[in-house]
């Protein structure tokens, strides 16, 4: 029974940035009303009432539910193993697949917000087995797709076989429920129908989704049907019999209230789910019922997680003590499990210590413990607690990401967390059970390997959502509790054994200053995240590498701007920058091509150990292979024009153009020259002059990263194409003269205006001229953004967005015209690419990054 649905990225339209509020905002609306509601309905209820009812609850009712709860369990394994069956043709274990079911649901049921937490669980497992993300999609989609056709079919069915109680239960009339039921059940049948006629393919913004055949459509009805009926008899059967209504009728209020509780994204529905199936049962909140809620919720939810936490670490402590490696399939199965698990636990960590400063302490306890302890000290420890539980919701999202630092911080958290929960209160079994998770992640230390920083762990806006949802629920448990206090100002200052009422007013104070806070911080600082500084001396076998390749712009390493990762042999390189968490190859590796897929395997596992995005930007078609097998997803961003120098003449009616502007450059007296690298630092004065104007005429700064600079060391290690007029410099560029004679190129270009309307389309004939002489096989003439994308209907949404943009984006920049003084010398248009993990929805932050290391930083993007 998914109480929250999985998903994973994939190619879909992307959406507005203030889109990306509205799911939390409505969680948060949905909480409110759900809050409201219990409040009204539950005045009455005393929390040692609900105590004693838990505890009166008969033990064959809770074996019936655990039974149940592991029933259901199995049928969410059976998701997604139909899921992989019908929706995937690379073949998966049967094990990996009912594992990523059953243990994605787990976590993101505890969880909530299942993108963050299911999805996750889900993307490492099948990603390990070879998947990509396209194929993680369907899957998430089609399992998700099990749950609401096994809704549909349970909800449709008992409304029209029990049309009276369930009408009366939904405020609506019989005839309105049998309708309601038939039309469930007529687009069930109408569905499995459809799959039975043959092949479908539904496609989506060009995205295709096959559906499955009608043997795969009945298991999925067969295993959704399971799940609701297995996890809503999980609940049923710990009602008290007095209040327990026909199977229909609950039936149909509890699909509603999981409905509802996916709404809200809380842990597991928690506020939403209780409030709903009270309000749908139309049940008082007597002890009894409250009680039975309560354990529904630590059998379903809670029980899940702690066993598969206790499984896996079982599992690895006895193969550490036999010191026998594990399969490869295991391993896997493990690694990707264990970090979302541990956030899971971990934020169970923090909510039971928020819960427990909410609730009255055992008066037999603090008597106890003021016979050795002066009340300052449980006063202090209360405050404290709620803090660390705070701390503790923080930090399980990083953990979650892998991240070392979360590691260390959940370890003296939780070790905090276990003392002072003695110290508040003797509260015992807090302590032992956050001993239980500090041997958990103790045991699995090497799961969190990424180097970040603890400004990694700042929680976006949906976590902070999570968080704020969950503490909401805990301040509204806290003042339902102490409703029958009599509140006034001095509850604040008053300090007894007794003050229960004080201590939790103190302690939210407390939470509430912790939350915000962390909350401005994250909101302030989120992308503030200075990368490493560069590499600026070039070492002499990078250089090396550089002048041999046959591609001309490998000379980009030499601008002194970038990071290098090598081979050991160091006979290749990876040159790479870093912009917030993009983690940035500046095209295809340079060197040994035998060396090349063991440097992007290296460089993934870089990023990823930083817990940055592995991006491959301006990538050519020779290497897409490469970025395939690291399950990378490709983007086309423009054209590169190469122009084909053997057999280049300037004959022929095609070329009529390009003789006129030969002939021109004669007229307007325009000497072209190419200057050997050892001459070029006489002439840098003069180049600088040139660039100074440039830069003024176009009120610019200067780039780098992709795109060359002027910087004196940089240009002198080039020959340099210059024209002169009247024996004054009026142009020159430095030349990319790739290895092998297989490329040359252009690269910083500068010229002074107003000296010839033909200056710069001279300098380009003429050193391709140039290279035609010297036997270059090919001239780079360098990109033109965005050209060369489809604008086809069934195109992806990037394709056509970037299309759009290059068509009628001409005021930002010359698109269109670029392309146009390119096609004047008939090149040879090749594509180029970006290589990234996920749909075109990560694109924009990772186009952002890259746009902030060509320009100098994030602020110097808006600058020209």
């Amino acid at each position: 029974m998914p109480a929250n649905s999985s998903s994973a990225g994939g190619p879909r339209r992307a959406t507005p940035g203030w889109l990306r509020f509205v799911g939390p905002l409505l969680a948060l609306v949905v909480l409110g009303i759900a809050m409201f509601m219990l409040n009204r309905m539950a005045q009455e209820i005393s929390i040692r009432d609900v105590r004693q009812a838990m505890l009166a609850t008969p033990t064959l009712n809770i074996l019936l539910s655990i039974g149940f709860t592991v029933v259901s369990f199995a049928a969410l394994a059976a998701y997604d193993v139909l899921a992989v069956k019908s929706s995937v043709e690379e073949p998966v274990p049967f094990r990996t697949a009912a594992f990523a079911g059953a243990a994605g649901y787990a976590v993101s049921n505890a969880l909530g917000f299942p993108v963050m937490t299911g999805g996750s669980v889900r993307y490492r497992l099948y990603s390990a087995s070879g998947l990509n993300m396209a194929d993680i999609t369907r899957v998430v989609t089609m399992a998700w797709a099990t749950f609401w056709l096994g809704a549909a079919l349970v909800v449709g069915f008992f409304m029209v076989i029990e049309p009276g109680s369930v009408a009366g239960a939904l405020g609506i009339g019989p005839v309105v429920a049998n309708l309601i039921g038939l039309g469930l059940l007529g687009l069930v049948l109408a569905f499995v129908a459809w799959v039975s006629t043959g092949d479908r393919i539904v496609r989506i913004y060009g995205w295709t989704l096959s559906m499955p055949d009608r043997r795969t459509v009945t298991g999925q009805l067969a295993a959704g049907a399971i799940d609701m009926a297995a996890a809503g008899a999980a609940l049923y059967v710990l009602l008290p019999e007095a209040v327990q209504p026909g199977i229909g009728t609950f039936a149909v209020v509890f699909a509603a209230a999981l409905t509802l509780g996916i709404i809200a994204h809380t842990p597991g529905g928690i506020g939403v789910f209780e409030a709903a199936i009270l309000s749908g049962l139309g049940v008082a909140a007597t002890p009894e019922v409250v009680g039975s809620l309560i354990l529904f919720r630590v059998i379903y939810y809670v029980l899940p997680l702690v066993v598969a936490a206790g499984a896996l670490a079982t599992a690895e402590i006895i193969r550490r003590r036999r010191r026998v490696r594990p399969g490869q399939a295991a391993s896997r199965l493990v690694q990707a499990f264990v970090p979302p698990l541990a956030g899971g636990l971990v934020f169970l960590a923090g909510m039971i210590l928020l819960i427990s400063i909410t609730v009255p302490h055992s008066a037999f306890r603090l008597d106890l413990m003021a016979s050795f302890l002066p009340q300052s000290f449980v006063e202090g420890s209360h405050l404290v607690t709620a803090v660390i539980g705070v701390l503790l919701l923080v930090i399980a999202r990083g953990l979650a990401a892998r991240l070392a630092p979360a590691w260390n911080a959940a370890m003296v958290l939780l070790a905090l967390g276990a003392v002072f929960s003695l110290l508040k209160g003797l509260d015992w079994e807090e302590a032992v059970l956050l001993g239980g998770f500090t041997l958990f992640l103790l045991v699995f230390h090497d799961a969190f390997y990424r180097a970040g920083r603890l400004s990694d762990l700042r929680p976006s806006f949906r976590w902070l959502a999570l968080m704020v949802s969950f503490i909401a629920l805990t301040i509204w448990l806290g003042f339902f509790i102490y409703r029958h206090v009599d509140y006034n100002s001095d509850l604040w200052w008053q300090f007894a054994w007794e003050g229960n009422a004080s201590r939790f007013l103190r302690a939210m104070f407390f939470v509430a200053l912790v939350v915000l806070f962390i909350a401005g911080d994250a909101l302030i600082n989120r992308h503030r995240r200075l990368p490493p500084a560069a590499d600026k001396a070039v070492a002499d076998e990078i250089a090396a590498l550089a002048a041999g390749s046959p591609r001309a712009n490998a000379a980009l390493a030499l601008l002194g701007d970038k990071h290098f990762l090598t081979t050991d042999a160091r006979k290749a390189f990876i040159m790479y920058g870093v912009a917030g968490r993009s983690w940035i190859a500046m095209g295809d590796p340079v060197g040994d091509a035998n060396d090349a897929a063991e440097l992007v395997w290296r460089f993934r596992e870089l990023a990823d150990l930083n817990a940055g995005r592995v991006v491959f930007y301006a990538v050519t078609p020779d290497c897409l292979p490469l970025y395939i097998d690291l399950g990378l997803s490709l983007h086309k961003i423009g054209e590169v024009a190469r122009v084909p120098l053997p057999g280049f003449t300037l004959e022929g009616s095609a070329r009529q153009a390009l003789r006129n502007i030969d002939r021109r450059a004669v007229k307007d007296g325009l000497d072209f020259a190419v200057v050997p690298a050892a001459e070029v630092p006489a002439l840098i004065p003069e180049f600088r002059r040139v660039s100074d104007l440039w830069l003024e005429k176009r009120n610019a700064r200067e780039k780098g990263f992709s795109l060359g600079n002027f910087s004196p060391d940089y240009l002198c290690r080039f020959d340099c194409a210059v024209i002169r007029k009247d024996g004054r410099v009026v142009a020159f560029a430095n030349l990319w003269q790739s290895g092998g004679g297989e490329e040359l190129s252009v690269d910083l270009m500068r010229y002074e205006a107003g000296v010839s309307r033909i200056l710069m389309d001279a300098l380009f004939l003429r050193v391709i001229l140039y290279g035609r002489e010297r036997g270059y096989r090919w001239f780079n003439l360098g990109a033109a953004p965005l050209s060369g994308l489809a604008e086809h209907p069934l195109a992806p949404v990037w394709n056509r967005v970037g299309a759009i943009i290059f068509r009628h984006g001409e005021k930002y920049y010359p698109f269109e015209g670029l392309r146009a003084f390119k096609e004047k010398f008939q090149p040879v248009w090749q594509p180029q690419y970006l290589a990234c993990r996920g749909g075109a929805t990560v694109l924009a932050p990772i186009l952002v990054d890259v746009a902030a290391l060509v320009a100098g930083g994030r602020l110097d993007i808006i600058r020209k």
